[in-house]
């Protein structure tokens, strides 16, 4: 079996407020912009934003899916966490830097650098 992992969206409840956060953590700007459902290309990778209130959809937050964001060094990872709401401290895991941090919906997103 050939299997690609090609996109994965994160359900948020104020769609401008989630790009402006994602457009600055990237430092890109939204490739596809709608009210329900907006999309980053990152490199070929589709992160995708998810209003699920606007289609009635009920959800239930948690951390146990957490997209993982990896950066060339420290420097920059220590500048992307800098006035975020830390959930996961800065932490040397085997061969790379991680930490966690809780973006403008409530997600928890992991972001890397090689150590």
């Amino acid at each position: 079996m050939n299997c690609n992992i090609c996109s994965l969206y994160i359900c948020v409840m104020d769609m401008d407020r989630a790009i402006k956060f994602y457009e600055d953590l990237f430092e890109q700007l939204v490739t596809e912009r709608d009210n329900i459902y907006s999309v980053f290309d990152i490199n070929g990778f589709r992160f995708g934003l998810f209003a699920y209130q606007e289609v009635k959809e009920t959800h239930i937050f948690g951390s146990n899916c957490l997209p993982s964001i990896s950066v060339d060094n420290i420097e920059i990872l220590k500048c992307k966490i800098k006035n975020k709401e830390i959930c996961f401290p800065l932490t040397r895991i085997g061969k790379n830097w991680v930490a966690e941090f809780v973006d403008s919906e409530g997600n928890h997103i992991e972001i890397t650098a090689p150590a």
